[in-house]
């Protein structure tokens, strides 16, 4: 990976809707070049996907969470959070807790429901999110070497 690859990266980042014929321009490259490149990406695994950032709040979602959670049941506990539509994110950590949930419900009521489902698994702990000052930070920054 270049130098170029890097900056059509950094473009993308902030806006992957952008048109080819734009983000040629912006790294200084023909259309036809910078869809290669992109293409060539894509297939290496570079670039894994493209998504849509949605508002929770707009949509809803007032009381965002991390659940630290400790299970010995870890099948049983995987199957309900891959069903439950409250959980965006679940990590299997190291430490004193097996997993790390991010959870966003409609209201602090919803999320203490949440977490009485929660209590049949195992033990946790909710930490309350009051304010994201850095909410979406891009992986690729043009001053790296």
């Amino acid at each position: 990976m270049d130098q170029i690859d890097k900056q059509i990266l950094f473009h993308l980042q902030g806006q992957a809707r952008i048109s080819m014929t734009e983000l040629g321009k912006s790294v200084n490259l023909s259309q036809p070049a910078v869809t290669e490149r992109v293409k060539r990406m894509e297939e290496k695994g570079i670039i894994e996907e493209y998504r849509t950032i949605v508002s929770a709040e707009k949509t809803g979602k007032h009381a965002s969470a991390y659940i630290l959670f400790r299970t010995r049941d870890c099948d049983a506990f995987l199957d309900f959070v891959r069903s439950s539509p409250h959980v965006i994110e679940c990590h299997r950590i190291s430490g004193e807790h097996n997993y790390l949930l991010k959870v966003l419900t409609e209201s602090t009521r919803n999320l203490e429901e949440f977490g009485n489902h929660l209590d049949k698994f195992g033990t946790y702990t909710i930490l309350i999110v009051m304010s994201s000052p850095i909410e979406h930070k891009p992986l690729i920054t043009l001053d790296e070497e």
